[in-house]
């Protein structure tokens, strides 16, 4: 899908702070966005759920490659709103058909580019979960394709907009932890062995040809749908590109923006054990464990994640910690944020989480902002130059462990440093006949 050169935001402080809006036409409050929903599997439809009850959103048309779910959030959505919405198994036709003013995307990560791209091709604005690209270049397509288009893009970015992550960033940015040197960003979770599943023939409700799309086409597994695509690295990019994504953009938030000059990352599966995939059966294949270090002009950042061991002796088995010479600050999820002065007289200072449940996020105030960005042309709290970094920072993460060595990253020119090989990881081959979206 050709799409016009733009020049991208460099990924700085600059990129943080525009100096003016997209020219987005102001509409009613009162006004009912045509709204379809590609990919309305569990989360997809935890958006819709919150769009409807916001009470400016039309429903006119539900995707997915999965007729038996469609069939029933259909009646959920009419049960709930009232409309009536008609439903297609390929997204390529419901754009042809609908009307639609906001697209909202939940499909795997590698549908997130060509479904945004498409949306925004046929003049809708698009809400995306996080990432917003299977790869780098992908990634780029979309943030080109939206500046080209002057479309707004709001990423699933759900901390951006959280009350006590918003507080937490003034606490920070304020100097309550002073100059902050070390940024630990981490997710730990309990696993061991993993043995293989049986591959089977898909279920008839399901069109796997199209659930694979430009990925390749690999046999059907009950582990990976519905739910379990994350951990198959043909369809994501493991606990880095899910979770790590969330994170790594709560410490570019308190950076405003900052690009790292390298990054470096090791990884692999000593406890999950070796990959499988053939025709009778198959693992997943991502990392059990990965670290990641990110290194900036004036401070280091480091992710971890493990899928063994569970929280342990730490305090916490999520979140971001920042070390800085007044304090160490910690920011996660449920529990809210805690700062522990270097200084033992002084008292710990807490604040508890402000959640949205019962999922425990923040996605109506996330879809309250981009309505409101529609409406009065401002940006979004979490626009596509936001979820394109944190989005980038992950996938580097990946491509150096899958490399095995460093890479230094020019956010200027998008591009790896003096290194073909890496910069040839920006993208990657898709499976005829899927096309690879160019900028040009």
């Amino acid at each position: 899908m050709p799409i016009q050169r733009r020049s991208f935001l460099a990924g700085t402080a600059a990129a943080a702070t525009l100096a003016s809006a997209p020219a987005i036409h102001a509409a009613s409050k009162n006004k009912q966005y045509r709204t379809a929903l590609i990919g309305a599997g569990w989360w997809g439809m935890n958006i819709l759920r919150e769009a409807m009850a916001g009470g400016q959103t039309k429903v006119v048309a539900l995707c997915d490659v999965d007729s038996d779910r469609l069939e029933i959030n259909a009646e959920e959505v009419t049960d709930l709103s009232g409309d009536t919405p008609r439903i297609y198994r390929d997204y390529r036709e419901l754009f042809e058909k609908e009307d639609v003013e906001i697209a909202i995307i939940a499909t795997p990560d590698h549908w997130h580019a060509l479904n945004a791209l498409a949306a925004i091709q046929a003049g809708a604005h698009v809400f995306i979960e996080k990432p917003t690209g299977h790869t780098i270049g992908e990634s780029q397509a979309v943030l080109a394709a939206s500046q080209a288009a002057d479309r707004l893009v709001q990423v699933g970015l759900h901390r951006r907009i959280g009350p006590h992550h918003v507080s937490g960033m003034k606490f920070l940015k304020d100097g309550g932890a002073g100059d902050i040197g070390l940024v630990r960003m981490f997710v730990h979770s309990r696993g061991g062995a993993e043995k293989p599943t049986r591959n089977s023939e898909p279920p008839e409700n399901l069109d796997w040809d199209m659930y694979c799309g430009p990925a390749p086409l690999r046999p059907y597994c009950r582990r990976i749908h519905p739910g379990g695509f994350r951990h198959f690295l043909d369809f994501a990019n493991g606990t880095l590109g899910d979770w790590g994504v969330h994170w790594l953009d709560q410490m570019l938030w308190w950076s405003d923006q900052q690009s790292p000059d390298s990054v470096h990352s090791t990884g692999g599966r000593p406890i999950a054990g070796q990959a499988v995939l053939n025709d009778e059966e198959q693992t997943t294949d991502a990392p059990d464990h990965q670290t990641a270090t990110y290194e900036f002009d004036s401070f280091t950042a480091t992710w971890e994640h493990r899928k063994f061991a569970g929280q342990g002796p730490e305090q916490t088995s999520i979140g971001c910690y920042f070390f800085g010479t007044q304090g160490t600050f910690h920011i996660g999820w449920r529990d809210g944020w805690t700062f522990y002065p270097a200084d033992s007289k002084k008292q710990v200072i807490h604040q508890d989480a402000e959640l949205q449940e019962p999922d425990g996020h923040n996605l109506k105030l996330l879809y309250a902002d981009f309505l409101r960005a529609i409406e009065t042309g401002s940006r979004p709290v979490a626009d596509i130059t936001v979820g394109h970094q944190a989005t980038t920072l992950a996938l580097l993460g990946m491509l150096s462990m899958k490399l095995g060595r460093s890479v230094r990253w020019d956010a200027g020119a998008q591009q790896i440093v003096g290194d073909d090989e890496a910069n040839g990881m920006l993208r990657r081959k898709y499976r005829q006949p899927w096309s690879y979206p160019e900028i040009g």
